[in-house]
């Protein structure tokens, strides 16, 4: 197999299954060194999956993952401390402060205490920090597992639904600091169902479906070139009927009373035409470009990200 010596991930005909379920399907793909690499899929896909398989978590039926070049079955101890992971919940002990859940940390990964004030104030999590962590809100407790991971100066982030419980303040403050990362030369592996945030600081994506890779480009090729026609009407669910029928027309979403028709802009006036025979006259109808939600929710067939 053929593994790109400067990929800091590189993943070849990756599967696990469990029973007769197989939750990954025969991946293959590479991450660089230094981008933003999103991560994306509806429920039960097969990322957090990935993810287990990518830490040495879990065990993959087939296929092999190399990180920084190494085979993780090699000698995965050594590897992982270049790998700094925020998976699902973050775990600390909770009659302890964030601060010495932190230094609990440095001590064991030798890392010096003045550093760990750094990543608090980094984090904004300075005055809270002599606080008990189950005194902490949600929000909180994202900030102070992402100040662990980045307490060690990894070289490869893996981040799993970051913003998760953050309010708009806390959200912005993750994304400039996955562009910090990514500028100082750092990995990020960024899985998240908030594609405008995957939008915003990725270079590239990779999307699954039932545990098969069905997209990896860049978020310009996928979205270049492509745009679609934006339909606002009084009654969404029959406009959205109706206009699925029609043979030019390659996809169809709906959120409140707007439309997203995947067509080419020159129809949008048979667009109108189309709806006004029925009934349904167009409040608004105009010609955007593609974003990279439409053409998730296209290569997903509308399931839910997450």
């Amino acid at each position: 197999m053929d593994f790109p010596p400067a990929s800091v991930i590189s993943v070849r005909g990756l599967s696990r299954r469990y029973g007769t379920r197989l939750a990954v399907d025969g991946l293959e793909f590479d991450v660089n060194r230094g981008e933003a690499f999103g991560f994306l899929g509806p429920n039960g896909a097969g990322k957090t999956t990935t993810i287990r398989m990518l830490l040495g978590l879990v065990r993959p039926t087939t296929g092999e993952v190399r990180l920084f070049g190494e085979s993780c079955a090699t000698n995965p101890r050594v590897l992982l401390r270049r790998i700094g992971a925020m998976v699902e919940a973050p775990a600390f002990y909770p009659y302890m402060s964030g601060a010495d859940n932190l230094r609990l940390l440095a001590m064991a990964d030798g890392v010096p205490f003045r550093l760990v004030e750094q990543t608090l104030d980094r984090m904004g999590l300075r005055e809270a920090g002599e606080r008990k962590f189950s005194a902490y809100s949600v929000g909180m407790k994202q900030r102070l597992a992402l100040a662990a991971v980045l307490l060690r100066d990894p070289e490869l982030v893996i981040l799993d639904e970051p913003t998760t419980g953050l309010d708009p303040q806390g959200q912005q403050r993750m994304l400039a600091l996955v562009r910090e990362m990514t500028e100082a030369g750092t990995t990020v592996f960024f899985s998240s169902h908030a594609l405008h945030e995957v939008e915003a600081v990725c270079h590239r994506v990779a999307v699954l479906v039932h545990g098969r890779l069905t997209a990896l480009s860049t978020i310009s090729a996928l979205t270049s070139g492509s745009t679609v026609i934006e339909v606002r009407v009084a009654e969404p669910d029959r406009a959205m009927e109706l206009l699925s029928s029609v043979e030019w027309v390659t996809g169809v979403e709906c959120l409140g009373d707007r439309l997203t028709v995947c067509a080419p802009p020159e129809r949008s006036s048979e667009v109108n035409r189309i709806l006004a025979s029925e009934g349904i006259f167009a409040a608004e109808i105009r010609v955007a470009k593609r974003t990279l939600e439409s053409v998730y929710l296209e290569l997903t067939n509308g399931q839910e990200a997450a």
